[in-house]
């Protein structure tokens, strides 16, 4: 799959910078470093403190970015000597020729042995902080490689879900159409009439990605008219359905398949009773509530209508979406939620 143009990366120096000042690593380099300019000043006297200002902010930000900028992508030997020859013309320039210049006495960073031990800290601190800050860099590009390629698969694996529930629909209609063949076959042909306008529909609906509701209700309403052609007595139907709720935007085909489920194990399993559908438009949320005749009884073993459904509201809505059934008496209720779509 092709993707758009990639927006341009962040300098690597400031890259590094932008992470120095994350609280995880900047609460323990200022702990370290006010301890070290507080035994600078004390060894040296004020007029060292500037001194080891400097020499702190070499260990702590300019080794850190050294480190990822010559050796970090590619630590061969020759980067890695380039690296140690930074560390030495910095740490001797600052902590050497700089007190020799302004005649300041020895401390605790510019003593001749201890600048060996400043030496160390920016060797050691430039590669730990740019080593954390790589490896950091690489997991969250990685994970972002992960997040891009399990949403690639799940829109390959909603394709086929798409591709798996329209079949199953159909040969369940065709098999009660049959039926009604050698009962009433003028039951027959409306239910083949009202079977191509919902076809129709359902082809439409498997290549959007979206649809408003209304072209949703309007299947369900012909599967409520295709089993009420058999049996007209057996149940109701009654719709309460909020004006506002017409034009919001649904995945195609989520609520025919509960809307089927109801009437399969309701009204078609010789349940008698009323078949309720709410739809109530609220403030940043579509709630949807579908009851039907019949108790519950638990998941089914080998029904895969209902996991299709979880997994489509799962992609299309990124989880926010809810889905519950539960019985309530001799009746089974479906109550869906369907979070607003954000461009």
């Amino acid at each position: 799959m092709a993707s758009g143009p990639e927006e341009p990366s962040e300098p690597l120096a400031l890259a590094t910078l932008r992470a120095l000042a994350a609280p995880r690593r900047l609460v323990p380099i200022l702990v370290v470093i006010v301890s070290l300019l507080i035994a600078q000043a004390r060894s040296g006297g004020s007029a060292s403190l500037a001194v080891g200002v400097a020499l702190c902010a070499s260990f702590t930000l300019l080794a850190p970015v050294s480190w990822r900028v010559i050796a970090a992508d590619r630590p061969t030997l020759l980067r890695i000597l380039v690296y140690a020859a930074l560390g030495v013309i910095v740490v001797f320039g600052i902590g050497g020729v700089i007190p020799r210049w302004f005649r300041l006495p020895p401390s605790l960073l510019t003593a001749p042995w201890n600048l060996l031990s400043s030496l160390a800290l920016y060797w050691v601190g430039g590669w730990g902080l740019g080593r954390d800050i790589d490896l950091e860099a690489r997991l969250v590009a990685q994970r972002a490689r992960a997040e891009k390629l399990a949403r690639e698969a799940e829109r390959a694996q909603l394709l086929a879900l798409r591709a798996h529930l329209d079949p199953h629909f159909l040969f369940n209609t065709l098999n009660a159409i049959a039926e009604w063949c050698r009962v009433d076959g003028a039951v027959a042909e409306q239910a083949v009439l009202r079977l191509a306008s919902m076809l129709r529909a359902v082809l439409a609906g498997v290549r959007a990605e979206w649809w408003p509701l209304e072209q949703e209700l309007a299947l369900v309403r012909t599967l409520f008219e295709l089993f009420s052609l058999r049996d007209p007595s057996r149940f109701t139907v009654v719709t309460e359905i909020d004006p506002d709720a017409s034009p919001w935007p649904v995945p195609p085909l989520v609520l025919l398949p509960l809307a089927e489920n109801a009437m399969k194990h309701g009204p078609g399993a010789g349940h008698e009773g009323e078949v309720r559908l709410v739809i109530q438009c609220t403030k940043g949320a579509l709630r949807i509530t579908l009851s039907n005749p019949g108790p519950y009884t638990g998941p089914r073993s080998g029904s895969d209508g209902l996991p299709t459904v979880e997994r489509r509201l799962a992609l299309a809505y990124d989880g926010r979406a809810r889905l519950a059934i539960r019985g309530e008496g001799d009746h089974t209720r479906v109550d869906l939620e369907l979070p607003e779509v954000t461009s």
